[in-house]
């Protein structure tokens, strides 16, 4: 039995047609389907998907709302100028979260494994914004390379500096300790080649 559908929007551009559906899944949670369907040379069609369940509906939003805003501050949606962000809406800084989830008091109590790849670099990127913590940022900048850190470590200054919170100074942490963990790298390959090769 197919998912029921409660909510459906769509719309069509030449050959391709996009559906956003609202579904309710067989666990009895929501989520968000958006299927694209490109109309082939034979008049078959070929479909592609993705399913956002209701657990991340605040994290697709805000993503959309930060790619928009981005985008519209450097004038590249069509139609558009660069304008400045409005006014943030304050929310609750990593001080006020409970010691055991703090980035530095997690490390510091439960050593580096207990860290996720967003504590880290969160800890790199130091501050957050009125509107977003130092964390909620650095999954903002994962969620864009795909959570690759091979991806994270080609990003260039100005590309990190796209995510309103980051300057020269944070990118430049962030592309400093990536390079040392490709030094690093290199460098443990390297002896591990030249042991082989001696022994």
């Amino acid at each position: 039995m197919k998912n029921p559908i409660l909510a459906s929007e769509n719309f069509s551009n030449g050959r391709m047609h996009y559906f956003l559906d609202f579904k309710l899944a067989a666990s009895n949670k929501n989520y968000i389907e958006i299927t694209r369907s490109d109309e082939q040379e034979d008049h078959t069609y070929k479909r592609s998907s993705v399913r956002v369940f209701e657990e991340d509906f605040e994290f697709l939003i805000q993503a959309f709302a930060s790619l928009f805003q981005s985008a519209a501050y450097q004038g590249k949606l069509p139609g558009t100028v660069p304008i400045p962000f409005p006014e943030e809406q304050p929310v609750r800084g990593i001080k006020s979260w409970p010691p055991e989830f703090r980035p530095r008091e997690k490390l510091l109590e439960q050593g580096r494994a207990a860290m996720d790849d967003a504590e880290l670099l969160a800890m790199l990127i130091g501050s957050g914004t009125p509107r977003e913590t130092a964390v909620g940022l650095a999954e903002r900048i994962l969620c864009s390379v795909g959570h690759d850190l091979r991806r994270l470590t080609a990003l260039t200054v100005a590309e990190l500096c796209v995510f309103h919170g980051m300057g020269v100074a944070k990118s430049l942490s962030i592309i400093a300790a990536m390079e040392l963990a490709a030094r690093l790298t290199e460098r443990s390959h390297k002896r591990v080649w030249l042991k082989k090769a001696a022994g």
